[in-house]
């Protein structure tokens, strides 16, 4: 028989909450940093007293905005946009390649309520897809954030949480027969068809080519299968490549249209 556990003699204790996560700061350029701030003549001791003084950051000394510089530390969101603002640039000149939800809007400049009410979401639900990186949004929904925050395909598809499927039927694409797959990549990549065809018989090619490789000369090196892993494990990454070097058809391998 299962175990039963006894009910405790205590009055049951409601879980406490658990505190909230503390985002994680955007991918700074530092190079990016150092150079917008020489070019305009000003020293680190400038931007740190101008963030304290002018954007509510008593705390940054220039010791901070020198870390920054070095790469050795991170700003914070705020941080971020209150430097943007005293360089005189955008925050998204001072992010490299935005990889979430938050750090594309963040890069657009644009506040958590501009997003929420562009999408038509209600701000408690927005904040909550940022922080779990769970986008959910109707199709109109998604359209109207690939166009406020200017996504690219690839981003498009990653914000809105589908790299993971995509992964999964390219490799099934690329080991059994991809033109069973066309449709089922054209429901999470918007692209024409003749478009995706084109880009699964070249993954198919390529990663069939590498399965020669490792059968060639009685089973092939260790390299040759480490190859084969290597091109499945990226399997997304080629997809895209593959996007880029083609023709553009329809919106074209930029820019995210509506699904």
């Amino acid at each position: 028989m299962w175990p039963v556990r006894r009910p405790s003699a205590r009055p049951s204790q409601p879980a406490p909450h658990p505190a909230p996560a503390t985002p994680t700061p955007p991918p700074f350029n530092a190079p990016a940093a150092r150079r917008l701030r020489a070019a305009l003549g000003m020293t680190p001791e400038h931007v740190a007293h101008d963030i304290r003084v002018s954007y509510g950051h008593p705390h940054i000394t220039p010791g901070h905005v020198m870390a920054w510089e070095r790469g050795a530390a991170t700003p914070s969101g705020s941080e971020l946009t209150a430097l943007a603002g005293v360089l005189w640039c955008s925050p998204g000149e001072l992010i490299d390649r935005p990889r979430t939800l938050r750090e594309h809007r963040i890069a657009r400049g644009f506040a958590p309520e501009d997003v929420a009410r562009a999408v038509g979401h209600e701000l408690h639900a927005y904040l909550r897809m940022e922080e779990t990186d769970t986008w959910r949004g109707t199709d109109r929904q998604s359209a109207a954030l690939a166009e406020l925050l200017g996504l690219r395909l690839p981003d498009f598809v990653s914000v809105t949480g589908r790299d993971a499927k995509l992964g999964e039927l390219l490799r099934n694409a690329v080991t059994t027969r991809w033109q069973a797959y066309v449709r089922p990549v054209a429901k999470v990549v918007p692209l024409d068809r003749p478009f995706l065809e084109g880009a699964l018989q070249g993954l198919h090619q390529d990663y069939q080519g590498h399965m020669a490789a490792t059968l060639s000369w009685g089973g092939g090196g260790s390299d040759a299968g480490d190859a084969a892993r290597d091109f499945l494990d990226r399997i997304v990454e080629h997809f895209w490549a593959r996007i880029q070097k083609s023709p553009a058809q329809g919106p074209g391998p930029t820019q995210a249209r509506p699904l």
